[in-house]
């Protein structure tokens, strides 16, 4: 136990009897069920479960409109403003609510790999569990750097706090706030956890541009030559699978920066959707959800702890969270090399997207900007028959405090100042939509990846499809060629034309946000190059 007034200095939280600071896994695991805020599996893991929140609570998040950001923030439904007057009132609401608490737990930790661009943050809470969560989710500072440890940016944790809608300016009890100005986070009313993580992201990306880093919410690898690949996508397009590769070390699987000397990871953990998980196919993520300091959200277990991956009852969003060192072949210091190879994935489930295809700059930044998946019947309540275009921009739009086309036009620069290769690769549909076609084989995308990142797919002849003007593989060993083009996999051909004609006018129609902000070449992007 440290001293309360130290551990709690500069957060502006009253000092309660109890104050457990940067305590160890082991301690946090023994503090959270002495408390029983959880159990542990028959392996070990901690089991925590939030309550009515099991995602984001995406139309609760405020960005402080302070004078000073008030013409940077891209503001809006992802950035709601808060009036400062309104969150210097609540945050002392909260900051007492802490203070009158028996025990709280801190937690002092780094954002950011490369140490010319991280900062230091300090996580306040009243749970064990939450404060384990952000030691395995974030990068730990040695012993020797804890000493003296002055936070740049504080998280005031308040899960059962329940805010006021007509005393707070929130929509309810729930509220997570971000002033940038007071360097001050505050969560209220919710238990998820992610909420933590990702209120640290938003200041990533709201910091990182005017340092010259890109930030962005991809995951990273690295080949035994040193050539660094990045994998942009969205949920259920295979970017975690894709980026854990047994031939290539995993720098992060979710957030990273690239600056002028290379890549960089945010954090030091990962924070894996586990429903329906299988040792089989992920084996790394199964282990480590499978052993002592792993935190699991949501997962349901039996009365001896056995874990039922695929029971969905709490929500489809069950989570594990552990170190990165519980995964093997992983990158020490969380650095490497500038990009080679930048992959952005999206499932088509139009079926109408070649399986890999090469991109120009201009539609580097156009795909980017757009964002692109399709989400089917069954992965989500309430979708029909037909697909439903989604458009996230930059692959992250609830993260992003700025305007996208900040981190648009970085990326446009990077790309054409360090030469990375950009591929788009779709890992949905082939010879139909979905319904009529399959899904693309993972054999095949495998493939088709593994030339694009060791330079052979770069020396075959490439062929321009009419719709987008995306440049295709005309053939390549092993992979059939109707595979390659996605016309030629259809049996209808003017069932074909008829729905890639459908996604480029909705490409074309979600792009307008964008049109008076780039150039004529990234808006040509994707018009089609025939009638």
């Amino acid at each position: 136990m440290t001293a309360p007034a130290i551990a709690l200095a500069g957060t502006g939280v009253a000092t309660p009897h109890h104050v457990y600071a940067n305590l160890t896994a082991a301690s946090l695991v023994q503090h959270a069920m002495i408390r029983r805020e959880g159990r542990l599996s028959a392996s070990g893991a901690f089991m925590g479960v939030t309550g009515v929140h099991t995602g984001r609570s995406v139309q609760d998040k405020f960005v402080v409109d302070d004078a000073e950001v008030h013409d940077q923030v891209w503001w809006g439904k992802i950035n709601r403003p808060m009036p400062v007057a309104k969150f210097q009132g609540l945050a002392a609401k909260v900051r007492a609510w802490l203070g009158a608490k028996e025990m709280l737990f801190t937690q002092d930790l780094y954002a950011g790999a490369d140490p010319a661009h991280r900062i230091k943050v300090r996580l306040v809470t009243t749970n064990a569990w939450h404060a384990l969560f952000a030691r395995n989710m974030f990068i730990r500072p040695s012993r020797s750097e804890l000493a003296g440890f002055t936070p740049d940016y504080t998280i005031l944790h308040a899960p059962e706090y329940e805010a006021s809608p007509e005393e707070d300016g929130c929509r309810t009890s729930t509220c997570i706030a971000l002033s940038f100005a007071a360097k001050t986070i505050l969560i209220a009313g919710t238990s998820y956890a992610g909420e933590v993580k990702k209120s640290i992201f938003t200041v990533m990306n709201w910091l990182m541009p005017a340092e010259g880093v890109l930030p962005m919410h991809c995951s990273a690898n690295v080949g035994k030559n040193g050539d660094t690949a990045l994998f942009f996508g969205l949920s259920g397009t295979g970017k975690t699978t894709l980026s854990s590769d047994p031939e290539r070390s995993l720098i992060g699987d979710d957030e990273h920066g690239w600056s002028d000397k290379g890549v960089f990871n945010f954090e030091g953990g990962c924070y894996a959707k586990v429903i329906k998980l299988s040792r089989e196919a992920e084996p790394q993520i199964w282990d480590a959800s499978h052993r002592f300091g792993a935190v699991l959200e949501n997962v349901v277990s039996d009365d001896h702890g056995e874990l039922d991956l695929d029971d969905g009852s709490l929500t489809e969003n069950t989570r594990s969270c552990y170190p990165l060192e519980f995964i093997p072949n992983t990158v020490k210091g969380g650095m490497a090399g500038l990009p080679k190879n930048v992959v952005m994935l999206t499932a088509d489930a139009f079926g109408v997207l070649p399986p890999i295809s090469k991109l120009s700059s201009a539609q580097a930044m156009y795909h980017f900007l757009s964002g692109y998946t399709a989400r089917v019947a069954g992965t989500e309540k309430g979708l029909g028959k037909e697909p439903q275009a989604t458009f996230s921009t930059c692959f992250g739009a609830p993260f992003l405090p700025r305007n996208p086309e900040v981190y648009g036009k970085m990326l446009a620069e990077l790309i054409d100042k360090h030469g990375a290769q950009v591929w788009l690769v779709n890992t949905g549909w082939t010879g139909g939509a979905y319904g009529v076609g399959k899904r693309m084989s993972i054999q095949h995308t495998r493939a088709l990846l593994r030339g694009a990142l060791d330079g052979s797919l770069a020396q075959v002849e490439f062929v321009k499809d009419p719709f987008f003007g995306l440049m295709m593989p005309k053939s390549l060993p092993g992979i059939p060629a109707e595979v390659l083009n996605p016309r030629d996999s259809w049996a209808d051909k003017a069932a074909y034309d008829a729905t890639a004609a459908k996604l480029v006018g909705l490409f074309e129609e979600n792009f307008k946000t964008f049109a008076s902000v780039v150039s004529d070449d990234v808006k040509a992007a994707a018009v089609r190059a025939a009638a």
